[in-house]
């Protein structure tokens, strides 16, 4: 069993920046691949990043490839996604989420853990 916590998101400039963290519980977060998440109102949820258990191997959507990046602490159990040069079509509802399954499928992951979600809000 997995717990996760995200935090740090808020209301922005475009052009700024915000930096979202997820705390999670249990013994094993090592083993697990992380991902962030997004849903925009109206939208359907969509993949934005994903780190390997190791931290060694990214991936990050087109839409946030260079602005965005992901990394993670296994010794402190926490994932951070930092977004740079936000737009106002980066607000959405983010969300962390763990899975048994690749980094690199992320965009297919089905079921696993999932935080609550933090807002984030970029005015224009």
């Amino acid at each position: 069993q997995v717990q996760l916590v995200e935090s740090g998101g808020g209301l922005v400039q475009a052009g700024g920046s915000l930096r979202l963290s997820c705390a999670a519980s249990g013994r094993t977060f090592s083993s697990y691949a992380m991902g962030w998440f997004r849903q925009a109102p109206g939208k359907e949820r969509e993949f934005a990043a994903a780190i390997s258990g190791s931290g060694f191997s990214t991936y990050y959507a087109d839409s946030v490839k260079g602005r965005f990046t992901i990394s993670r602490d296994n010794a402190k159990n926490t994932v951070t996604l930092q977004m740079n040069s936000l737009k106002p079509e980066d607000t959405a509802v983010y969300y962390c989420a763990a899975s048994a399954s690749s980094a690199g499928s992320a965009r297919n992951w089905i079921g696993g853990y999932w935080g609550q979600g933090t807002q984030v809000t970029v005015s224009s």
